[in-house]
């Protein structure tokens, strides 16, 4: 009889310390991957890599009693580069989720691998709705924007607005084709119609023949379906041609305030577009603001904020997991509530679309800005569930 007891003692104890199993590596790391040299460097790059960090600090460093590490790489915009890097990091680096992936060809590319590996991905980066419609994965999340809620955004704005007619200059690849396509749907069930388009290359120099043909169109609104120093340029060429001084407006349909700042207001005034974060929004976003720009030098866009709210929203949901096992934390990060400076109120779908507010913003005159980096007036607050395609009807098959 003692004999049964105490194996049935052993049995219990093995079975709790099975339920709550601390990470078997001794570690939990997390690879930030995105752009760090590129065309979207300052649209997300080494300040993404800060972000994570501020959010494993936040939250005491260890998570189940191991210590988090974070680990980079520059992708390049190159999906092949992007592949190698994760099948490595996930292979023999014992990396257990992948975060930021900016730009969406190397996003889809990577979370394709994350599925197969039964590895955690969450995309703060990229755009295109593709990540949580037909290629979603039920380990994968999107998390800071996408193509559809900059559509309803700057481009519902613009039409409201009186303009009608459209005509896209669009990055040649899944973002700018997944952006112009979103937006143009949009802007055809307000009543508005779309002129024409044209394609570029990524990172190109020189958009004179783009805007030429952007400027006969007639259209009212130039929609410049890209990102990062495409969307600069573009900006700048466009002045040269005296785009906006005829009487055309130009829609930033991707642009955040590294851009911004980068432009200046000078060049930028009067734009309008969508971020998910304004720093400058109140008490609590100016604190983070201020604390990331002591470790940067510049104030965060709603890429690094995403990433740190990613980040952190990992580590919760592992430490309420018990386990960094994909299955059951990918189980927690879908039913756990986002509240964050970033994802306020934030729910997530069964298709892995975290469902926030967005904001819609213009970009101040040189005059009306009060301090540094103080660029933009909040129009409006666009609700989550406006803001964001219902899972059910993304595509997504996860959610039947």
């Amino acid at each position: 009889m003692r004999k049964m007891l105490l194996a049935s003692a052993a049995f219990v104890v093995a079975g709790a310390a099975s339920a709550v199993a601390a990470p078997s590596d001794g570690k939990v790391k997390i690879g930030i991957l995105n752009d760090q040299s590129g065309v979207y460097a300052d649209f997300g790059g080494k300040s993404s890599v800060e972000a994570a960090k501020m959010a494993v600090e936040d939250f005491g460093g260890k998570v189940l009693g191991v210590p988090v590490e974070i680990v980079d790489a520059d992708h390049q915009n190159k999906p092949d580069i992007a592949s190698n890097i994760a099948r490595q990091w996930f292979d023999t680096n014992q990396v257990d989720a992948i975060m930021e992936l900016t730009t969406s060809s190397v996003a889809l590319a990577v979370q394709a691998i994350a599925k197969e590996k039964k590895k955690i991905d969450i995309v703060t980066g990229a755009a295109t709705t593709e990540l949580t419609g037909k290629q979603c994965s039920p380990y994968g999340f999107h998390w800071a924007y996408d193509t559809h809620a900059l559509a309803v955004g700057t481009g519902g704005a613009l039409v409201k607005q009186g303009g009608d007619s459209w005509f896209f200059l669009t990055a040649d690849y899944a973002f700018g084709y997944s952006l112009e396509q979103q937006t143009s749907d949009f802007v055809k069930a307000n009543g508005g119609k779309v002129v024409g388009s044209v394609r570029h290359p990524l990172a190109s120099t020189d958009y004179s023949s783009f805007l030429l043909q952007a400027q006969s169109s007639g259209a009212k609104v130039v929609g410049l379906a890209n990102a990062g120093a495409d969307t600069q340029n573009a900006i700048k060429q466009a002045a040269e041609f005296g785009i906006t001084q005829g009487g055309q407006r130009l829609a930033a349909l991707l642009f955040t305030l590294a851009e911004v700042h980068g432009l200046g207001l000078q060049a930028a005034q009067g734009l309008t577009l969508t971020e998910g974060f304004y720093w400058n929004r109140d008490e609590e976003s100016r604190k983070f603001g201020e604390r990331f720009m002591k470790r940067t030098g510049k104030m965060p866009n709603m890429i690094h904020a995403g990433t740190y709210s990613a980040v952190l929203q990992y580590l919760k949901a592992v430490e309420k997991a018990g386990t960094d096992e994909t299955e059951a934390v990918a189980k927690v990060l879908h039913e756990l509530p986002v509240d964050d400076v970033f994802g306020r109120g934030g729910t997530v779908g069964k298709n892995g679309r975290m469902i926030h507010d967005m904001y819609l913003l213009e970009v101040k005159k040189p005059a009306d800005s009060k301090a540094p980096w103080d660029y933009y007036n909040v129009l409006a607050t666009i609700p989550g569930k406006e803001a964001y395609i219902d899972p059910a009807k993304s595509g997504c098959d996860l959610v039947k």
